[in-house]
């Protein structure tokens, strides 16, 4: 059967995982610990970051949670906010981040536009983020639909956001693809009757995505050609 539309994961599938986060997140806990060491050592621990590799551990949480699972996390170590305002910390801050694309993101887009696809994103992080990233990429309006974690869809891997974007565009689960670097994304994928395409621009490892995939791409710049097959 035919693959009419995709839908993206964004951090770890539209952007590189490490490229666009691991600094951030080095300073977004430096940031939150007010220079105190230990809460900088816990604030790590919590998040799954190696301050010694300024790199994520591949069971972080920040791969494929929701910003509000994140926030809960953290909160317990970031005494001086509430959950509420972790959160709101995060989807802002998130928003200005340095994007670093998996492929150059205008020309892969606009061939699959050109294929006739229709495209949307579907991310456990803010819409607003998504949105703003999406933006100065200069892709924001190639997507016909757009949701984060607090669209009102639910998130990851719940498939509920997935059947939400294709009663949207009108096209059937078995004629969508869920693009993503995680097992979230490819368990929602399962669980919504989508074709599921792994790619390997976060830090799953290929043998961590293929049980749940129809094919783990190296990014998402291979799919054009795995669709011509």
């Amino acid at each position: 059967m035919p693959v009419d539309a995709l839908l993206f994961d964004k951090d770890g599938t539209l952007f590189d995982f490490a490229a666009t986060w691991n600094e951030w997140t080095e300073d977004l806990i430096r940031d939150l610990s007010q220079g105190q060491e230990h809460v900088t050592r816990d604030l790590a621990e919590v998040l799954g970051y190696d301050l010694s590799t300024s790199s994520f551990r591949p069971d972080s949480i920040a791969i494929a949670c929701a910003n509000e699972e994140i926030a809960a996390a953290m909160a317990p170590v970031v005494d001086h906010m509430t959950v509420a305002e972790i959160e709101h910390h995060l989807a802002t801050s998130a928003a200005s981040a340095n994007l670093a694309e998996a492929v150059p993101l205008v020309a892969f887009l606009d061939d699959l536009l050109a294929r006739g696809k229709v495209l949307g994103v579907m991310t456990n992080d803010a819409e607003i983020s998504a949105r703003s990233q999406l933006e100065r990429a200069g892709v924001l309006g190639h997507f016909a639909f757009i949701a984060g974690y607090d669209s009102g869809h639910g998130a990851k891997p719940d498939p509920d956001p997935l059947l939400a974007f294709c009663r949207e565009v009108g096209i059937a689960p078995a004629r969508t693809a869920m693009v993503g670097d995680s097992r979230h994304d490819l368990e929602a994928g399962s669980a919504a009757g989508m074709r599921r395409i792994g790619v390997l621009t976060g830090l799953a490892l290929h043998e961590d995505l293929a049980p749940l995939a129809d094919v783990v791409l190296p990014d998402i710049g291979h799919i054009p050609a795995w669709l011509d097959t």
